[in-house]
């Protein structure tokens, strides 16, 4: 008999009544006892997630926010276990930016046991720590220095859970205030050494940010290959640019448009963005940094880069496997 797992957020789901809808979908799939996998609060799920695995289900459902389905991914990268996505979370940016359901458990339910696989790319984020130990660590959206990283570790968690992402107005309200730019030196797979001054960088295997705003026009997350984008404002009036961008992107984003007119339209030099296999930062002073909305500490370097295709996600049957 077929079987699925289930990694979940205990804090932020019902248990007993998802338990119920999933054995009772189950029996009539003709599919055999699901097994369930709660997250500790320790180790923010690594542990559920890698018996989860262990246990070689036919496809992991993963719920929770983007934190604990980045720490699923992270597990099941490159073993070909199918993961499908309740989202519960804040932003849910990885379900928002790959149309997967959200307020829609028996849609999603459907999807465990009926979808389709696609695979799509994982963001690899080698880090070089203040104190010049490394680790990697998957990412599954976006990775950021700057604001994005500083909304992620300033932010309260309390205001976070009852307000959403009205949360950020304070952290993004002090930063564009001080407008502090950061040193940076870049590089672009194999290409030069470079240095700029910048206010945020992020960079994304998806391209859309909360509230429909598209950040990376052109990003797709099965392509090999991460956008990246550089908040470069001049005062106010640079501040004013980048707005009015992102205004436009979010218009164009909902007429169909936006990747198209992305290659056409030219480029901001407040909002300057680039494309690469492979993009290492280096900083001169350790600044925080940021995947998937959880702050990963102060960094001195930063290399990113993709693991192709290495998530297979299970998706409902009406996107099909593309």
């Amino acid at each position: 008999m077929r079987t699925a797992a289930v990694v979940l957020n205990p804090t932020k789901t019902d248990q007993h009544r998802l338990q119920g809808v999933l054995d009772a979908a189950a029996v009539r799939h003709g599919w055999g006892s699901t097994r369930w996998y709660p997250t500790a609060a320790g180790d923010g799920g690594r542990a559920a997630a890698r018996a989860a695995a262990g246990s070689a289900p036919d496809v992991i459902l993963a719920v929770g926010g983007d934190g604990t389905l980045r720490i699923v991914a992270e597990e099941l990268r490159g073993t070909g276990i199918p993961v499908a996505v309740l989202p519960t979370g804040t932003g849910n940016l990885f379900a928002r930016n790959l149309g997967l359901p959200r307020n829609d458990v028996d849609a999603v339910i459907d999807t465990v046991f009926t979808g389709t696989d696609r695979r799509i790319d994982l963001g690899l984020a080698e880090l070089t720590h203040a104190d010049h130990s490394t680790s990697e660590h998957v990412f599954l959206v976006m990775a950021g220095i700057g604001l994005d990283a500083s909304m992620a570790a300033d932010t309260n968690a309390w205001v976070k859970k009852r307000f959403g992402w009205v949360a950020y107005s304070d952290p993004i309200a002090r930063s564009v205030i001080g407008n502090r730019q950061i040193p940076i030196r870049y590089r672009l797979d194999n290409g030069p050494a470079r240095s700029m001054r910048a206010h945020t960088i992020i960079v994304g295997n998806c391209g859309t940010l909360t509230a429909g705003v598209l950040l990376l026009p052109r990003a797709e997350p099965d392509d090999g290959i991460l956008d990246a984008v550089a908040f470069r404002p001049n005062g106010w009036f640079g501040w004013t640019k980048i707005g009015y961008t992102l205004t436009l992107n979010r218009f164009f984003a909902r007429t169909g448009f936006g990747r198209v007119l992305a290659k056409v339209l030219p480029r901001s030099r407040a909002l300057p963005t680039t494309r690469a296999r492979n993009l290492r930062l280096d900083l001169d002073a350790p600044e925080r940094v940021q995947l998937d909305g959880d702050p990963f500490g102060t960094v001195r370097s930063v290399t990113l880069t993709t693991h192709h295709c290495g998530l297979t996600l299970r998706t409902s049957p009406r996107l099909g496997a593309r």
